[in-house]
């Protein structure tokens, strides 16, 4: 019984721990936002294109799978991000129905000018970890996620 109890307890420790870390992202993601005169989403949808687009561009669903998002207001958020001139638009070699996206000169440009800043926050939030155990954290938070997935899912059509 003790052993169940310290379990719930360290499930419990874990998701406010995870509740803590979001809110200090967001928190964090909020202040780049407003350095590059941008909403917090985004920057995301900046950091998310950045991240996945490896010289061909990448498409909006892309964008929103990454960031658990409606394709739709990624669509809306990145034709702003455009008229801003940090997101270039241009439709697919493949498929002339869809967009690739890609960052511009411009935002690349704002986005290097912040990453002196970037990496002090991470030496910051990750002081005391290598990458070793930054590797190992991240297989089990891959792991948890996953599952996490799985049971909302079950969550949601009643299987739990």
């Amino acid at each position: 019984m003790a052993e169940k109890e310290q379990f719930k307890r360290a499930v419990t420790d874990f998701i406010w721990n995870i509740v803590e870390i979001h809110s200090q992202l967001e928190a964090i993601h909020k202040g780049w936002a407003e350095m590059l005169g941008v909403t917090e989403p985004q920057w995301l949808i900046l950091m998310a294109i950045d991240e996945l687009d490896h010289g061909r561009g990448v498409s909006g669903i892309a964008v929103a799978n990454k960031l658990r998002i409606h394709p739709a207001f990624v669509t809306n958020q990145t034709k702003k991000l455009e008229n801003m001139e940090f997101l270039a638009r241009t439709t697919s070699p493949d498929d002339a129905r869809f967009l690739q996206i890609s960052l511009t000169q411009k935002a690349r440009v704002e986005i290097t000018k912040l990453s002196d800043k970037r990496e002090a926050i991470y030496s910051t939030m990750f002081g005391g970890l290598d990458e070793e155990a930054l590797g190992y954290l991240n297989r089990r938070l891959t792991s948890i996620a996953k599952n996490s997935r799985l049971a909302s899912q079950k969550l949601n059509i009643g299987a739990l």
